[in-house]
């Protein structure tokens, strides 16, 4: 009798975790919700070893559900490919997943809840994804996510003067240059303001941050800006 009350105790325990977590990443999606399509302008930064490219003015694109363009003068700014997951919505799942409690973390200063999603459909790209959400203001401060073609990587977010939109300020990528697949054309795409540098050993971190100095929400952004 005792083992069954101790596993049905452990069982409500695990399931009331569970609903509060899922209760929690529901109030990050309905924030992110009230966005429709924003037009932001901000600074893009890349430093990857085998890349030299000078930091950037660029105008950043979104529109719903997960369209993401990022335009620098001379031509698209390149981003690793999956570089979409430097949008915020991007990294909460879509369809099936599994939510599991990992507990608490700082990040920034900032005391943040620990959920790790893992996709029902055995057909998606990524395994895992672990989220630390600010409960205060219903945000994602950082995620890290395992993927099946391209590593782990990570994204961490500052927040300022949009966080009741759950935009973030300042968004960092961080990746392995080894796992993480760049799109070909590089150089030409950084012909004007950069180069590729030949570099024998990849496996090291490479870094896409962008700070964002202001946001247009909800204009109505047209269909041909992703064209």
């Amino acid at each position: 009798m005792k083992i069954l009350l101790s596993f049905l105790f452990a069982f409500l325990v695990t399931t009331t975790f569970a609903q509060t977590e899922e209760a929690l990443l529901q109030k990050v999606k309905a924030k992110l919700e009230k966005v429709n399509d924003y037009e932001a302008t901000g600074k893009l930064k890349l430093d990857v070893s085998f890349i030299n490219a000078q930091e950037s003015d660029v105008t950043v694109y979104f529109k719903k559900p997960n369209k993401f363009k990022v335009k620098k003068a001379g031509g698209i700014s390149i981003l690793p490919k999956g570089g979409v997951s430097v949008n915020t919505a991007s990294l909460l799942p879509v369809g099936g997943y599994q939510t599991v409690a990992a507990g608490k973390a700082i990040v920034d200063g900032v005391t943040t809840t620990i959920v790790k999603l893992i996709p029902t459909n055995e057909n998606s790209d990524v395994v895992l994804s672990t989220l630390y959400v600010d409960e205060k203001d219903a945000v994602i401060r950082k995620a890290v996510v395992t993927t099946k073609e391209s590593g782990t990587y990570d994204v961490q977010m500052t927040y300022g003067k949009y966080t009741a939109w759950g935009l973030a300020d300042k968004v960092v990528f961080s990746f392995n240059t080894k796992d993480y697949k760049l799109p070909k054309g590089i150089t030409f795409e950084y012909d004007k303001g950069g180069t590729k540098v030949e570099d024998k050993n990849k496996n090291k971190k490479g870094t896409v941050t962008i700070t964002y100095t202001g946001y247009k929400i909800n204009k109505g952004l047209s269909e041909k800006v992703f064209e």
